[in-house]
Order: C-alpha cells, then sequence, then structure tokens
C-alpha cells in the first residue's frame, strides 16, 4: 500500500507542477517591461515541473506514464514560445 501511495504523490505532485508552470507562463509578456523577471520565474518553474514529471515517470502506470509524457511535450513548447530576453 505505502508505494501506491508513493506512485499517486508523485503523479499528483507532477501534475501540479506542470498546472503552476502554465500558471506562471501566463505572466509573460514581451512588451512588459518586466518579461526578464517573469520569464526567469517561468523557467525556474518549468525546470522544476520537469524534474517532478521524471521522478514521477518512475513509477507511473501505463496511464500515467502516457499524461506525463504529454506534460513534458507541453512544456517544451511552451518554453519554445518564449525567446530569452
Amino acid at each position: 500500500m505505502p508505494y501506491h501511495k508513493d506512485k499517486q504523490q508523485a503523479y499528483q505532485a507532477a501534475e501540479q507542477g506542470f498546472h503552476h508552470a502554465i500558471e506562471v507562463s501566463k505572466q509573460l509578456n514581451l512588451s512588459d517591461s518586466q518579461y526578464g523577471v517573469y520569464y526567469s520565474h517561468f523557467m525556474t518553474e518549468n525546470e522544476k515541473a520537469r524534474q517532478q514529471i521524471e521522478n514521477a515517470l518512475e513509477t507511473a502506470s501505463e496511464h500515467q506514464h502516457e499524461q506525463l509524457k504529454k506534460y513534458l511535450d507541453q512544456l517544451e513548447q511552451l518554453q519554445n514560445q518564449f525567446p530569452q530576453p
């Protein structure tokens, strides 16, 4: 039972990290004078989310594995949308 609980917690942490990175990305606006600050914050949150997802992939079920891979792809696409300041 503890293994299942850890597995579920890892997945939930990855999911929360992903959604948090998405929310932070919504603050990014190239014309904003604070773009560099927001970009740095986004990159930090993006990396945290990626690490949580990578950790969760180690114990993920097949369905969770598919979803986590989609999250990684979406974070990569999102990161590529915003130029480095």
